[in-house]
């Protein structure tokens, strides 16, 4: 046995403080330590290998130990280790800019450099209401978002989140912001059957929070184009070309926040092109260097551009490590490897697969849905099939905190079980990944679920 890292135990229970952790867990028990990644697997402190089946946090697009990307951060540090771009800039951020420019849709083209996706988020919501200002519509300000959607822990960001258990401890948060229905289609009482018409109405609840709350006060809707938190919903067919024409008749920016979904995770470099839909800013993160070192950005189109290229006018806004130079080195190679290597590519000709495959686990009595899009997944597990009854806190406590979780990584497998909205196992796998994978993802998930079931 590896006996290299028993000396961080103790270590880290005394002195790391993990981030959605509960402490406590580890009064009697170990903290996992995961010491290295090869492709689509990692391996922890006592030599065990697990399948990466979340890419670490929806990040690892390009999977672990790559040296081309390792390389692009060595060289970066030797030639330029830090420089802010506060009234500088830097080659590897020009560069970068004008890449993702030019993939984003439209004319998405004024990219703002973060240290990561919540960032991303709070630029977007101050250039919102900065424009706003400055373009003579100064009560535009407010923001609009769904019911269980996550969009960050900053206090901005946090505030247009969508899950009040995440917001309670730490309110009062910034005023303002106002959810509507997503798009979960499988627990919809108004869908009827009919998926498109269920799209039709949950967009038209935007236009109905707008009037409520004054089209002259809302600057901007906050929409991920797969929403994450309660498990993945797709948007409906139509859906984001309605939200389009209510943002348009209303004067109110679409965001469309693609820190996760950006960037391969849907087979496309952006969700607003897997979907069809223009937004006049995008933020991403996460898959843009696919973890080697943190990043993000707000992408925004030119218009929202203009007012501060004129005069004295600027964004007083920035980040100390926001497109750095090592980081930006990295987006680099990364975007180098998704070109040569054909990775949207392969996600699109293997994101059937993985569906079918994970929908073998429907035969299973926990399983009430799977549904996504892409490499990103969420199956939900319900007490009956039939009437798709839940299970109340305390059984959703006891399966997935007393069970599913530990069970799954004990069984090799690396993914989420999550209950912010009803309970679900969430995958997100490195964009290398192919059919070998998704059979150990569904073995493993069918030993987990079956026993799950017969233990409820």
């Amino acid at each position: 046995m590896d006996t290299r890292y028993d000396h961080l135990q103790q270590a880290a229970k005394d002195h790391l403080w993990m981030h959605f952790t509960r402490h406590s867990t580890y009064d009697h028990a170990e903290v996992p330590v995961i010491v290295r990644g090869e492709g689509a697997y990692i391996w922890d402190s006592h030599g065990r290998r697990y399948l990466d089946a979340l890419a670490g946090l929806f990040v690892s697009q390009l999977g672990h130990g790559r040296e081309d990307l390792a390389e692009a951060a060595a060289a970066q540090a030797r030639e330029l280790a830090f420089m802010p771009l506060w009234s500088y800039a830097h080659p590897k951020a020009i560069e970068l800019a004008q890449r993702v420019a030019g993939y984003a849709p439209g004319d998405l083209n004024r990219v703002f450099f973060t240290s990561g996706g919540g960032e991303a988020v709070e630029s977007a919501w101050k250039l919102a209401k900065n424009y706003y200002k400055l373009t003579g519509r100064p009560m535009k300000h407010k923001v609009i978002s769904r019911a269980i959607a996550y969009h960050g822990t900053t206090q901005g960001a946090l505030s247009i989140t969508g899950l009040p258990g995440l917001k309670a401890q730490f309110e009062p948060l910034v005023p303002s912001t106002f959810r509507v229905p997503n798009t979960n289609f499988y627990r919809a009482p108004e869908r009827e059957g009919d998926l498109e018409a269920f799209g039709r109405w949950a967009a038209d609840q935007i236009a109905v929070a707008i009037e409520n709350e004054g089209p002259e006060t809302v600057a901007a809707v906050f929409l991920e184009p797969v929403q994450n938190a309660g498990g993945c919903f797709p948007p409906p067919p139509g859906y984001f070309q309605r939200v389009r024409e209510i943002c348009d008749e209303y004067d109110v920016l679409l965001v469309s926040d693609e820190v996760i979904c950006a960037f391969g995770r849907l087979g496309h470099m952006f969700g607003a092109e897997r979907y069809g839909y223009q937004p006049d800013i995008i933020t991403c993160a996460k898959g843009i260097t696919s973890g080697y070192a943190p990043l993000g950005a707000m992408i925004a189109t030119d218009r929202l551009m203009a007012p501060f290229l004129e005069g004295h006018n600027s964004f007083a806004h920035g980040y100390t490590f926001g497109g750095h130079p090592v980081s930006a080195a990295v987006a680099m190679a990364n975007l180098d490897a998704f070109e040569n290597e054909g990775v949207l590519e392969n996600v699109r000709a293997n994101q059937d697969a993985f569906r079918a495959t994970l929908e073998k686990l429907l035969d299973l009595p926990i399983v009430g849905d799977v549904r996504g899009d892409g490499y990103f997944y969420g199956i939900e597990l319900v007490k009956d099939k039939e009437t798709k009854q839940s299970f109340d806190a305390a059984e959703s406590e006891k399966l997935l905190r007393g069970y599913l979780s530990r069970a799954l990584y004990d069984e090799g497998l690396y993914c989420r079980a999550d209950d912010r909205g009803d309970p679900v196992v969430q995958l997100s796998p490195p964009l290398i990944c192919t059919q070998e994978h998704f059979d150990e993802i569904e073995g493993v998930l069918r030993v987990v679920l079956d026993k799950a079931s017969s233990l409820l």
